[in-house]
């Protein structure tokens, strides 16, 4: 979800339409074409995002638009949100080319929400080559092509403030490798600086899929499959100890930081401006972090491996773009090529590659954040190798995750009603943060109730 992340996740279409002098002009013929060009509407840039971002957009934006000159992109700020991304897709405010989490695709294709993109795909030169089981994430049942994985494919991580580790005497190099080590090391950093040692996520559908990842992490499940049929688990006993485990940073050590209005911007902000100094969200928040959130190479961030039990594994998610079903047939022709350029020839072609590093290395943004690979894990290696002179990441403070990366076993989201199972959860984690009596059995055995009703219908 980048909701959700994603990522994990929730993407609120258009916020403004600030990051191009360009705009929509009223008089504009409907189908996007206007003097002749095909005007083509496109997620850009987060809220907020700093100005070296908006210039790097830009410049790519004038990239495109050279070698396509029947063409005009206009990006649109955009930041998935569950709460708003329903209305917006039903209000048409959406951009022609948008973000989804990967596990939305499915109910939106059966909804008949998604325009057929499968003319285009099939002309894309690659398009034998993606990683199957993500590109099935954006097929229908009826063999068609709606969606196109399209953003990095993460793993939930553990995301750490080295300097604050090193104030509180713990080693930076040794992070946590186990939820008690988590605990302790969260109760021994507010004990020394005063600081939060660990934050959750607890507002909107954020906080249900971070609880997710925590049960998942610690060999549970909220969901499982019975042939057709689906069983919510959310009572599952690893839901309960992370519950738990919660509620003791809260009542028994303070070390956790007891707001419950986090979700994914929400927490990169307050972990940026060091209000804490761990928390979990997917693998590939540091490029939010550098775009949105101002951080620099020596901020002083650390990305380890989330700790894992039970046979137990990390949480996995990501984007894919999709066109908006009132795309005329130009627009769809120009929308995938413009998921082609932005999103993926940067992976699979080498002068792209290198055009796309040195432009954000340029403009201080992220190149080289450690991201599950769309296509193979040696097409990854090879596309590293060809930005390695423009890589500005810190990777060495990063090795908790990337020696692990492709062998720590992952878990994919649950496949049914996704959104709304998390929406389910995170009033039970507000609850826990906020009310030392809480009953985590009673709050887990409601939740069940109302996911299992989902599920039936």
């Amino acid at each position: 979800m980048r909701s959700s992340r994603t990522t994990a996740l929730a993407m609120a279409g258009v916020l403004s339409l600030g990051l191009l002098a360009a705009c929509s002009n009223d008089d504009e013929p409907t189908g996007g074409e206007s003097d002749g060009k095909i005007t083509l509407t496109v997620a850009g840039l987060q809220p907020g995002a700093e100005t070296e971002a908006v210039d790097a957009l830009n410049a790519r934006v004038e990239e495109f638009e050279a070698a396509n000159p029947d063409i005009n992109v206009e990006p649109e700020e955009y930041n998935w949100l569950a709460s708003t991304f329903s209305a917006q897709l039903a209000g048409g405010t959406l951009p022609n080319v948008f973000e989804i989490p990967l596990t939305d695709a499915k109910t939106l294709i059966e909804n008949g929400q998604l325009a057929d993109i499968s003319t285009q795909f099939d002309s894309l030169s690659f398009a034998d080559d993606f990683n199957e089981n993500l590109l099935e994430a954006g097929t229908g049942s009826d063999g068609k092509v709606y969606a196109i994985p399209a953003k990095s494919i993460y793993g939930v991580a553990l995301h750490y403030n080295r300097n604050l580790f090193e104030q509180a005497g713990l080693d930076p190099d040794q992070p946590p490798t186990t939820w008690d080590e988590v605990r302790e090391y969260a109760k021994t950093i507010h004990d020394a600086t005063g600081v939060a040692g660990y934050a959750t996520m607890a507002l909107d559908n954020a906080g249900g899929w971070q609880l997710a990842a925590a049960a998942n992490s610690r060999g549970g499940v909220i969901q499982e499959q019975d042939g057709d049929a689906y069983v919510a688990t959310l009572d599952d006993p690893a839901v309960k100890e992370h519950l738990q485990w919660l509620h003791d940073l809260r009542f028994t050590d303070n070390s956790i930081l007891p707001r419950t209005d986090l979700g994914w911007g929400e927490i990169n902000e307050a972990f940026a401006g060091g209000q804490l100094a761990m928390y979990t969200s997917g693998s590939d928040v540091y490029n939010a972090l550098v775009e949105n959130n101002g951080l620099t190479e020596d901020w002083g961030y650390g990305l380890t491996a989330i700790p894992t039990t039970n046979g137990g594994g990390a949480l996995t998610g990501g984007t894919l773009a999709a066109v908006t079903k009132e795309s005329t047939d130009a627009q769809k022709d120009a929308a995938v090529k413009w998921i082609d350029f932005w999103y993926l020839s940067k992976m699979l072609d080498q002068d792209q590659a290198v055009a796309d590093a040195k432009l954000r290395n340029e403009n201080g943004q992220a190149v080289g954040t450690p991201v599950l690979p769309i296509f193979s894990e040696e097409q990854y290696a090879t596309s590293l190798e060809w930005v390695k002179d423009y890589v500005n990441v810190p990777l060495d403070n990063m090795k908790g995750y990337t020696d692990v990366m492709f062998t720590q076993p992952s878990i994919g989201e649950i496949s049914a009603s996704t959104q709304d199972t998390y929406a389910l959860l995170f009033p039970v984690v507000q609850a826990v943060l906020t009310d030392e009596n809480a009953d985590i059995d009673a709050l887990l055995e409601t939740a069940n109730t109302q996911g299992q009703a989902l599920l039936d219908q």
